[in-house]
C-alpha cells in the first residue's frame, strides 16, 4: 500500500489547491498571476520561479506529475529526511524555471536582432526569411502577405507593412507564453532516484512494462534534450525544463555524495 510522507503529502496538498484555485479564481487571471513568464515580460514577477510548480495545465497534467511526486517521492523522503527532500523539490524546480527561462531570454534576444537587422535592410526575401526562420505557426494573413510583398517588391506600403509585422513579431515573441506544472522538480526526483537507486525496476504505465531506474532517466533526459533542440510547431512542452530539473538534480547529488557528513 502507498504510504505518502509528511512533505510528498503537503505538496501534493498544495498542488490540488492550485489546481482548484486555477479554476475557480478565472475572474482574476489567477493562472497567469501564478505561472513564470518570460524575463523582460509585462507579466514576469520574480515570485513566479516558485509558484509556476505548483499550478498546471490541464487534468492530465497534473494527475502525471502527481503520480510522479507520490510514487518516488517518499522514497526519497525516507532516505534523506524531511528537510533535505523539501530543499531538493524546491531548488530543482526553481531551478528548471531558471534555465527553462535563461534559454527563452537567449532566443528572444535572437529574435530581436533579427528583426532590427531586417528593419534596417529591409526587402521581400529577407522578410520571408524572418518569418520562416523565426515562426513555427505564422497566420495564413502573413503567408498571403509575403506573397503580395514578393509580387510587389517596390511597394512603400507594403515595405511599411512588413516592418510593422516585424515589429509586432517582436513584441510578440517578448511578451507571448509562460510556462506552469510540476515536471521539472518530478524529473528531478527521477534524476535522484536514477542515481540513488540505478537498479531498481519501475513500472511503466505506457507501455506496463518494467525498466530501471538509469535506463529511464537515460531515455527521458536524451528524449528532453531532443525535443528542446528540434521543438517541432505548436509543441507547448517546457522541454528545457524538464531538462533543467535533471541538471540541477544531477548537481545536487554530486556536491551531497562529496559532503558525507551531510548526506546521511
Amino acid at each position: 500500500m502507498l504510504r505518502l510522507t509528511p512533505v510528498v503529502k503537503n505538496l501534493l496538498i498544495i498542488n490540488v489547491v492550485f489546481f482548484i484555485m486555477q479554476q475557480i479564481f478565472t475572474g482574476i487571471h489567477f493562472t497567469e498571476l501564478v505561472s513564470l513568464w518570460k524575463f523582460g515580460s509585462v507579466n514576469f514577477a520574480p515570485y513566479q520561479f516558485v509558484t509556476y510548480m505548483f499550478a498546471h495545465g490541464g487534468f492530465m497534467h497534473i494527475l502525471f506529475n502527481m503520480l510522479g511526486l507520490v510514487f518516488l517521492g517518499p522514497l526519497l523522503e525516507q532516505f534523506w529526511g524531511p528537510k533535505r527532500f523539501l530543499i531538493f523539490y524546491l531548488v530543482t524546480g526553481i531551478g528548471a524555471g531558471v534555465l527553462y527561462n535563461g534559454i527563452e531570454f537567449f532566443q528572444v534576444n535572437k529574435i530581436n536582432n533579427a528583426v532590427e537587422d531586417y528593419i534596417a535592410h529591409p526587402d521581400p526575401e529577407a522578410f520571408n526569411r524572418l518569418i520562416v526562420e523565426n515562426i513555427d505557426n505564422a497566420s495564413q494573413a502573413v503567408y498571403e502577405f509575403i506573397n503580395y510583398y514578393a509580387e510587389n517588391p517596390d511597394s512603400e506600403q507594403a515595405r511599411d507593412r512588413s516592418i510593422s509585422l516585424a515589429r509586432q513579431l517582436a513584441t510578440e515573441t517578448h511578451n507571448y507564453g509562460s510556462m506552469l506544472g510540476a515536471s521539472g522538480a518530478v524529473y528531478g526526483i527521477l534524476m535522484a532516484f536514477g542515481l540513488l537507486f540505478p537498479n531498481t525496476e519501475l513500472m511503466l504505465l505506457f507501455p506496463p512494462i518494467p525498466i530501471k531506474a538509469k535506463y529511464l532517466v537515460l531515455i527521458l533526459g536524451a528524449v528532453a534534450l531532443y525535443s528542446g533542440l528540434n521543438r517541432a510547431g505548436g509543441d507547448n512542452t517546457a522541454h528545457f525544463a524538464h531538462l533543467g530539473g535533471m541538471v540541477f538534480a544531477f548537481i545536487m547529488i554530486q556536491i551531497w555524495k562529496n559532503d558525507r557528513n551531510k548526506f546521511y
